[in-house]
């Protein structure tokens, strides 16, 4: 995109964190509304605490968590809610305040009509993650209660009552594999990254839950890294996600097994495949009316491979082995993008990245700014900054990722953007004074791929 003028910069918005004074009632009572939250919010983001109360009542959630809701700016009526939930531990917690931040997933759930929501719990090392992971404790009521309140805040109310998509890694794994007993009705899809407590509960190390029949009709993701498997700290997740895929797909279940072959127990490049895995199910699911139930999976409408196989998925009439023990994917798109996965840990992608637009340029500071939209398959690289048909310039100079491959935003263990959030802007500290110079600025995907 070309331009010679400047108006405005591309704006990320921060959440304050907001004050919630007391707690929830016990499990057997009616339950009760989150009191008046002082909150402070700059739309398209909201955000809602509950604080750690000093004295819990049985079944009170005993740690405090904080939850950021973004809503596409535009958009009239929430579909679903992405819910992306972080795994046990300080350093989890703390990386998670930028979930809601996350282009990538914020295309997702644009291209859907959705809202994507952050948790972040605010557990210190000492503490027991069970005092949250297992929704039993109290975390699923806060999560109910604190939807109403963002209903509020959000001037959407039908963001109390939209279905999810739960994407939890680790201990957010077990934290959903567990909602997905209690709110089976609400449920779009559930991707496990690396965790579920499916294998805690069938060793009678936690209560075993009821399963009921509607937690086996939504579409399912087990995706553990194949370096957890015999591993001393992490096997229980390669283990009991295998278990849980076993178990689950004997019953008919709608679930996948993609073991990511680069990764151990850190997120890696799994999004490159969560994320059209969830679009699919969204397009299948989410109902025509808003406030409607969910929509049912057929089965037998997807698409099938071996388990922990190479070989190319087919749909499902065409599967020639024993159905009950094969990968079930939920369409043709997703069943490619899985094969990608399951043998390089990413996937490819041949579609470059839209174009950037709306580039404006500021005379006196050199300061150039623009809007870009998100490679749906790819996410974004960094921008190249051109000045009459040179490169001056790349945001970010050195694009990085530890955990895969490297991106605009960054990327922490458990799949979010690493802080300080980068904007749209490039300053130009080389052009001469008085000359008018044409400025162009392109897109790089995750796959190298550029814009026009």
């Amino acid at each position: 995109m070309k331009s010679r003028a400047y108006t405005s910069a591309f704006a990320l918005f921060c959440f304050v964190v907001s004050s919630v004074q007391s707690g929830l009632a016990e499990e057997k009572q009616e339950p009760l509304e989150l009191p008046r939250v002082e909150a402070s919010y700059h739309p398209p983001y909201y955000s809602t605490t509950y604080e750690q109360p000093e004295n819990p009542a049985e079944g009170q959630l005993q740690i405090g968590v904080t939850y950021t809701l973004w809503i596409p700016e535009g958009l009239k009526q929430v579909r679903g809610i992405i819910v992306h939930q972080h795994g046990c531990g300080e350093g989890s917690c703390k990386g998670s305040v930028t979930a809601a931040h996350d282009l990538h997933w914020q295309e997702l759930a644009r291209r859907n009509g959705c809202a994507l929501l952050g948790p972040s719990f605010h557990q210190v090392q000492a503490q027991n993650c069970r005092l949250w992971c297992d929704p039993r404790n109290g975390s699923s009521q806060v999560f109910t209660d604190s939807l109403k309140k963002l209903a509020e805040l959000s001037g959407h109310p039908e963001v109390a009552t939209a279905p999810w998509c739960l994407w939890g890694h680790s201990g957010g794994g077990f934290w959903s594999s567990l909602m997905q007993m209690q709110y089976p009705e609400r449920i779009v899809a559930i991707w496990f990254q690396s965790g579920t407590a499916f294998g805690y509960w069938t060793k009678g190390e936690i209560e075993a839950p009821t399963i009921p029949e509607a937690a086996m009709q939504i579409p399912m993701m087990a995706n553990p890294g194949f370096k957890e498997k015999g591993h001393e700290r992490f096997r229980r997740a390669w283990d009991g996600s295998l278990a849980m895929f076993k178990a689950y797909r004997a019953k008919g279940a709608p679930i996948g097994f993609a073991p990511d072959p680069r990764t151990g127990h850190e997120t890696g490049d799994s999004r490159y495949l969560a994320i059209p895995f969830f679009d699919a199910c969204l397009k299948l699911r989410l109902p025509d009316q808003v406030g409607s139930a969910l929509k049912k999976v057929d089965v037998e409408q997807g698409w099938l491979a071996p388990l922990n196989s190479e070989e190319t998925p087919v749909p499902f009439d065409q599967y020639s082995g024993d159905k009950a023990t094969a990968v079930w994917l939920p369409n043709q798109t997703v069943a490619l993008a899985w094969l990608d996965f399951v043998k390089t840990g990413a996937v490819e992608d041949q579609t470059p990245p839209p174009a950037p637009t709306n580039v404006k340029v500021d005379s006196k500071t050199g300061t150039i700014t623009w809007n870009a939209g998100t490679d749906f398959e790819s996410g974004l690289q960094q921008f190249l900054v051109q000045r009459d048909g040179k490169t001056i310039g790349q945001v970010p100079e050195k694009p990085t990722n530890r955990f895969g491959r490297p991106l605009f935003q960054n990327m922490s263990y458990g799949d979010t953007p690493v802080l300080p959030l980068l904007k749209f802007q490039f300053v130009d500290k080389t052009a001469e004074p008085g000359q008018a110079h044409q400025y162009e600025v392109i897109s790089v995907n995750t796959a190298g791929l550029k814009s026009e």
